[in-house]
């Protein structure tokens, strides 16, 4: 498990941890219950065997942001190995509307930079709805650059 204290946040007084999930257990369940449907009107929350999946993967972390020993917040990051090197994609980021503008996202992908370059992996993807300005513009301070190209979804 690793610790990033957000000594930036724009609350002095909110101290934001980020933890790499571990154990599942009814905290993070209920956590997710709460969670998701900020993050998606279409995806059912996950039940505990699904997010036992991601947090035991060897090829995911599941990273949590808790704010007073709350969860708040969460992202997951994901690996893949091709041909040309180990990459990686983070997923599914969301935090909590009460908690936003305190660092959370920030310290989110921070925790998720760090493993991947830990890990070896040559880069870290991920996709924004342009909707979402805030965010994106989160990425870019953070060092994301924008590429230009066709997203292709195939979906069952």
């Amino acid at each position: 498990m690793s610790d990033f204290n957000d000594s930036s946040a724009a609350d002095a007084d909110t101290a934001v941890t980020i933890e790499a999930v571990t154990v599942v257990d009814d905290e993070l369940v209920a956590a997710f219950a709460h969670l998701i449907p900020q993050l998606s009107s279409s995806s059912p929350a996950p039940d505990a065997d699904q997010l036992g999946l991601v947090v035991h993967g060897d090829d995911t972390v599941l990273f949590i942001a808790r704010v007073d020993g709350s969860i708040v917040g969460s992202l997951t990051l994901a690996f893949y190995r091709i041909p040309t090197g180990l990459k990686s994609w983070i997923e599914d980021v969301v935090v909590d509307d009460a908690a936003r503008g305190h660092g959370v996202g920030r310290k989110l992908n921070e925790a998720a930079l760090a493993e991947a370059k830990a890990r070896g992996a040559k880069d870290v993807s991920l996709t924004s709805r342009p909707s979402r300005e805030a965010a994106n513009r989160l990425y870019q301070r953070i060092g994301f650059e924008a590429r230009t190209t066709n997203l292709y979804r195939f979906k069952f």
